[in-house]
């Protein structure tokens, strides 16, 4: 085992375990600060690979602003920041939610078993050059519609904390002037 492996099993652990806490915490706001634990960890596996412009994208867009939005959007709808027992979930839901999850992490090990069985996996366009053209070429309108989709859930949010301020009533003091 490298040194390489040995840092990738820790961050991994890392990314899973604060994952999990995210999606199991009761407090949102300790889940967005769970879920920037959880990506800036997985930016830090893209890092131990080799895929340096990957891991910085990870954390300009993942880490710093879609977890900046979710704050925002946290702050300004006066969402309850602790725990709220409007927002539980029965345990019926929960049991499902689990046996889904599960499922899916069943489907990607196999599938991850069975396309490393050679041993070695190569990766088509690997280069920085290769991708930063295939991003500004191929995905450029997908990466446009997803900036559009955030700055109208931005909008959506400044709305729906003007709509929730209530009216300031104004005092008169008595006085004439």
């Amino acid at each position: 085992m490298t040194t390489y492996d040995i840092f990738f099993s820790i961050l991994g652990i890392l990314c899973a375990a604060s994952g999990l806490a995210a999606v199991t915490t009761r407090h949102l706001m300790h889940a967005a600060l769970w879920l920037i634990v959880c990506l800036a960890t997985l930016a830090g596996c893209y890092l131990v690979l080799g895929a340096e412009l990957v891991a910085l994208v990870q954390l300009l867009v993942y880490v710093g602003a879609i977890v900046v939005l979710v704050l925002f959007a946290l702050m300004l709808t006066r969402a309850p920041i602790g725990r709220s027992h409007d927002h539980d979930t029965p345990l019926l839901q929960r049991a499902v939610a689990l046996v889904i999850a599960g499922s899916a992490g069943v489907l990607l090990g196999i599938v991850l078993i069975t396309g490393v069985r050679g041993g070695t996996v190569r990766v088509h366009g690997g280069s920085t050059n290769g991708l930063a053209r295939m991003l500004f070429s191929t995905w450029v309108w997908p990466f446009e519609l997803l900036s559009l989709l955030l700055l109208a859930a931005l909008v959506g949010a400044l709305a729906m904390s003007r709509s929730l301020v209530p009216a300031r009533a104004t005092r008169r003091t008595g006085e004439d002037s």
